[in-house]
This record gives structure tokens, sequence and C-alpha cells, in this order.
């Protein structure tokens, strides 16, 4: 079988990454923040905790090479059942709730194009429609996908260069502010964060195909920090471009942060096109999202003898059940949630998962010192340590901000458990 190379590594961490999160987070952002500088710097922390995650997945990954990401990770440095749990997180919110954030936010923008329209139904619609496409074929499934990654990458492009020929830009500056540095020690910025690691989601893509990776010990290191660097730069650019062309009181606390900018940008009719074309990138993020995730419930069914429906396949060796399970989740999510509340939740509960894989390279250390090593984490122990602290202080201030939203994604791993033990026994 051919290996992929670094480029294409590369290029899977930043085509998962670059999603929903950068086009609709910085509306929430600016209700309890208002310095460009410590919005600018909320996006620079998240790709900082991302880089120094991507740092301690590499020797993860370079110490045990196989593909499965956290799933395979946290069985070999915990117990199978840890294992089960962030499987189980991946399989319920990992990927459904994240297809069902793309959504919502596809049925928000093109709504600001054809008002009269039901922005649920379309989003639920689309959700169906696409997993017919991947549940049809792996062919038209594939250059499907690579479609609209290609539209999603040359949007940002298009976005940010265009930004600097506006005719109106907003009166901002990025030189820090008397209250600046004290907002980034507060509640606001924690709670906050949640909504930029939420763009990040991605930084670990490449764990998840490891064994097809070319030399992975030395290349995956190198592709999740090269990627997580690209993305940081862009995101931060892209924030910019939007807070230099939009005032923030017209985007406070709105999903479509894109139409606004390409708004002030294009004019009223060249918007129109922008909210149609980021609708597309988002129809790339759902399609990435409904491809890969049926994949590890299939490898759980696999595993597990009380799942093993999500392990059968059609006659294209598509795991249908699984592509089906998640199908109905991210419906259930689009119907019974706002935009915020599925975000929260969701996120919540990835924290918590990488947060308790990054634990794993101390205890790994410490539990196996002689342990083959080709790659070691950069700055250990500061690199890992930093993520464990800002991860931890944002899930404390998210859980006392929102405790309801926090609970459910509590909830969901806790359930996670309850099905290990009612499938814990092997095939």
């Amino acid at each position: 079988m051919k290996k992929l190379r670094l480029h294409t590594a590369v290029a899977i961490v930043v085509a998962n990454m670059v999603g929903t999160g950068v086009f609709t987070s910085l509306g929430f952002q600016v209700v309890s923040i208002h310095s460009v500088f410590t919005l600018l710097m909320l996006w620079f922390v998240g790709g900082v905790i991302a880089l120094c995650g991507a740092f301690s997945y590499g020797e993860l990954a370079a110490s045990m090479p196989r593909s499965g990401g956290e799933y395979h990770f946290l069985s070999e440095i915990y117990h199978p059942a840890v294992g089960f749990l962030s499987g189980w997180v991946s399989a319920s919110v990992g990927f459904a709730a994240p297809t069902a954030l793309a959504a919502m936010a596809f049925g928000k923008y093109l709504k600001t194009v054809f008002p009269h329209i039901s922005e649920v139904h379309f989003a639920a619609g689309a959700v169906i429609l696409i997993t017919l496409v991947h549940a049809k074929s792996v062919y038209w499934g594939s250059r499907f996908h690579n479609l609209f990654t290609l539209v999603k990458i040359l949007l940002v492009i298009v976005f940010i260069l265009s930004a600097f020929f506006v005719q109106s830009p907003q009166p901002i500056s990025i030189v820090p502010e008397e209250d600046s540095f004290m907002l980034m020690t507060s509640p606001s910025f924690a709670v906050s964060l949640i909504y930029v690691s939420y763009a990040y989601t991605g930084w670990n893509a490449a764990v998840y195909v490891t064994s097809e990776i070319e030399e992975p010990q030395k290349n995956l290191p190198k592709a999740l920090f090269i990627g997580t660097l690209i993305v940081l730069v862009m995101y931060v650019l892209l924030n910019f471009v939007f807070l230099y062309t939009v005032d923030m009181n017209v985007i406070k606390g709105q999903i479509e942060v894109g139409f606004f900018s390409a708004k002030q940008i294009f004019g009223t009719q060249g918007a129109d096109i922008m909210s149609i074309t980021i609708a597309l990138l988002l129809i790339s993020t759902m399609s990435a999202m409904i491809f890969v995730g049926p994949r590890i419930t299939k490898r759980m069914g696999e595993d597990f003898k009380g799942l093993s429906i999500f392990a059968r396949t059609n006659a294209e060796d598509i795991p249908i059940f699984s592509m089906l399970f998640q199908t109905c989740l991210t419906l259930l999510f689009i119907y019974t949630s706002s935009f915020n509340q599925v975000l929260t939740y969701a996120s919540f509960a990835l924290i918590s998962v990488t947060s308790l894989t990054v634990l794993g390279v101390f205890i790994l250390r410490i539990r196996k010192p002689h342990l083959p090593r080709p790659y070691k984490v950069w700055g250990y122990p500061i690199t890992p340590m930093i993520f464990l602290l800002l991860n931890i202080w944002t899930l404390v201030f998210v859980f006392e901000n929102s405790p309801k939203e926090s609970s459910i994604g509590i909830g969901i791993m806790l359930l996670g458990l309850f099905f290990y033990f009612l499938s814990a026994k092997k095939k």
C-alpha cells in the first residue's frame, strides 16, 4: 500500500482544522471582550495550546505508531475502558456535534441570502444529502469532499487578501490597551477559549491514520507541528480581517460573522455570493466529519461484541450502520439544541479527552522509561504542562459559566462507560 507523505499528512491536519469555528466564533467573543489585542491574543493562545498538544501527541504517536488516535493511546496507557470512553466521545460528540454545528452555520449563512427558508430544515437536509453521497460510493464521496475542501482553502486566501482593499476599514489598533493583559486572565477570556479550542479541533487529525503515513516516527510529529502552525497564522489573520472590516457591535452575538465582513469588502451582492461560498465551505466540513466519524465507530464495533452491528459494511465496504447512527445523532443535535449549547458540551467533552491523552505523556515516561521514543516532546515538561493547565483553567470557568451544557458533556462521557461495561466482552 502506498504510504502518505509528509505534505499529505500536513494537508490532512490543515483540512480538518479549518472549518466552522473560525467563521462563527468571533461574534460570541466580542460580547464580553472589546480589546482587539486581547481578541487576537485569544486566537494566538488557542494556537499555542494546540501546538503544545501537537508536540505531546507527536511523542505518543512515535512511541505507539498505530492508527486509532486517542482510542489507541488511552487503551494502552490507562485501560481499555478509558480508550473506549474516548472512542465513544469521538463517535457521539466528536463528529456528530461538529457536523451539526457546521449544518447549523450552513443554514444561517443561506438564510442571509434567502431569508424565507427554514435554516433548521436546510441544515438537516444538507446532512442527509451528504450522508447519502458517502453511503453510496467511496469514489464519489472522496471526490465530493476534495472539491469542497479546495473551495475552503481558496475562500480563506481570498478573504484575507481582499480585506486590505476595503474602502472604509474600522479604526482599530492592535497595540495593547490599559486593561488588555488583565482581560487575558479574566473568566471571559477562559470561557471564550472554548470557542477558539473548538475552531482548532482537528490539530490531532493525522494520528487517526498513523499506520498509513510514511516513516510515522519522523513525519507524524512534523505534520502535527507544521499543520497547526499554518492554521494558527491563518486564524489570527482571518480574525484581524473580521475586526478590520466590521464594527464589533454589528457582529456581537452573531454566528454569520463572515457574511458581515464580506458585505463590507464586496458590497451587498458580493456578500451574498460569499455567503453561499462559505456555505459551500461548510459542506466540506460536514463531508469530512460524515466520512471519517463512522470509521472510528466501525473499529469499536470490531473490538466489542455488543457493538458488532456498527462493524457491518455494505457492498462498497462502507460502514453503513455506523454512518446511520452518526447521522441520527447529528439530526438530534440540530433539532433539540442551539448552536452555542452544542458547541459548549461538545468542546467540554473533547477537551477532557485530549487533556487525558496529554497527561499520558507523563504517565508513560514514569511507567515505561525504556520505551523507544524516536521523537520526544519539545520543551518537556513545560509544553505538555502548558496544555494541561490552560485546558483545566478553561474547563473550570466553562463549568461555572455553563453548568447545564458542561454537565451534558460529562453525562455523554459517563454514558460511554455504561456502554463499555455492556459491551466489554471482546469478540
